[in-house]
């Protein structure tokens, strides 16, 4: 699949929800200090080959994802190799302070087993329903396709919309005449 045709099937007006990122909330736990989040998911970083997101004890990562306003989200791209490349991915809509000990005591929002055609940047297409009103989101890539120790990830991409809300400070209060 050629990156024109992975683009297109990003609907028209789903935007890549980067500029909606809170990055001084972001956290990942189980990443590599030389191969962090920020290699999977920064603009310009992501699209570096030689950049990645690793593990580093085992073979899963929890990422917790803020936004500095509510959004709607469409589909994610998660890129990565044949072997080390993420597989089961679980995610979890306004779901905060999630730890390895507690990630499976909450129900996912949605599950996702990357393909060799995902891995490739093919979008996965999100329960739509259930990604309505996030504030934030939180990620656990729960194991890689061979099941080795380490599993890396090349780019994370989330596609969505922004909510329209009312901006309160903008209403001005109506005098009585």
């Amino acid at each position: 699949m050629s990156a024109a045709e992975s683009a297109t099937s990003i609907q028209k007006n789903q935007v890549d929800l980067l500029d909606f990122i809170d990055w001084s909330g972001l956290e990942c736990l189980n990443q590599s200090s030389s191969h962090s989040l920020s290699n999977a998911l920064k603009q310009g970083y992501r699209e570096d080959e030689g950049l990645n997101l690793e593990s580093d004890a085992d073979e899963q990562l929890l990422i917790y994802i803020p936004f500095t306003q509510v959004i709607k989200l469409h589909s994610i791209v998660v890129t990565g190799s044949e072997e080390e490349g993420p597989k089961t991915v679980k995610l979890f809509a306004n779901r905060e302070h999630m730890g390895f000990s507690n990630v499976s005591d909450f129900p996912p929002s949605d599950t996702a087993v990357l393909s060799p055609d995902n891995l490739k940047g093919k979008p996965v297409v999100l329960k739509y329903v259930k990604f309505q009103n996030v504030r934030s989101l939180t990620i656990f890539i729960e194991d890689n396709q061979s099941s080795s120790e380490i599993t890396k990830v090349q780019k994370i991409a989330l596609y969505g919309s922004t909510v329209e809300t009312t901006d309160m400070k903008g209403l001005k209060k109506i005098e009585d005449h």
